[in-house]
């Protein structure tokens, strides 16, 4: 092989390997993700990466609100049927861009929260404390069950012609894998991960 396709090979894969680096970092990782019981009730705190596009972060800065739905789920596996999932839980965060007081505004729950950056407003997106997913009475405690966890852009509440752009556009179609755990009622107090 010549010196030149050598050359043009190696250039070629650190371009690719650079690409796959920035593309690799955009969406949504799950760092932290909590069980605790307080009295009765099982209160979730998770923390979550996100990282947006540069085409993301333009829609939300030219008016586009996005909406990220969190998903929590309790499943007790069967040999002879399909899981069983006696609890699904959801919650919606919204993430706006106020142009006149060029803040970024994030409501959940009725809750709100302003940013001046967006870097701030995704990670108040990302962080959920103190939500109650389950009511430890309704669970049997000589079974074991699994505790899954995920986030993901929510391509339905976008508007009509982003939804269509968001189908072919894998940059808009964000979200973190299951986070899966194992959970049961008459465990510990906390259970991390």
């Amino acid at each position: 092989m010549s010196q030149r396709i050598k050359q043009f090979i190696f250039f070629a894969l650190m371009v690719l390997s650079v690409f796959s680096a920035t593309v690799s970092a955009e969406g949504i990782k799950i760092k932290t993700f909590e069980l605790e019981k307080v009295d009765n009730d099982w209160l979730l705190n998770a923390g979550f990466q996100i990282e947006l596009s540069t085409g993301l972060e333009d829609a939300v800065q030219k008016g586009v609100v996005l909406y990220f739905q969190t998903d929590f789920e309790i499943t007790r596996s069967r040999w002879y049927w399909f899981d069983e999932k006696p609890f699904f839980a959801q919650r919606q965060a919204r993430l706006s861009y106020q142009p006149l007081t060029q803040q970024y505004r994030i409501a959940s729950e009725g809750f709100t929260f302003s940013a001046k950056t967006i870097s701030e407003a995704l990670q108040a997106v990302g962080s959920i404390g103190g939500w109650r997913v389950i009511d430890n009475s309704q669970l049997d405690p000589n079974k074991a069950y699994t505790a899954s966890l995920r986030m993901a852009l929510d391509l339905s509440k976008l508007p009509k012609p982003f939804q269509v752009n968001a189908l072919n556009n894998r940059d808009w179609n964000i979200s973190s894998e299951w986070l899966r755990i194992p959970f049961a009622a008459n465990g510990p107090n906390v259970i991390k991960r």
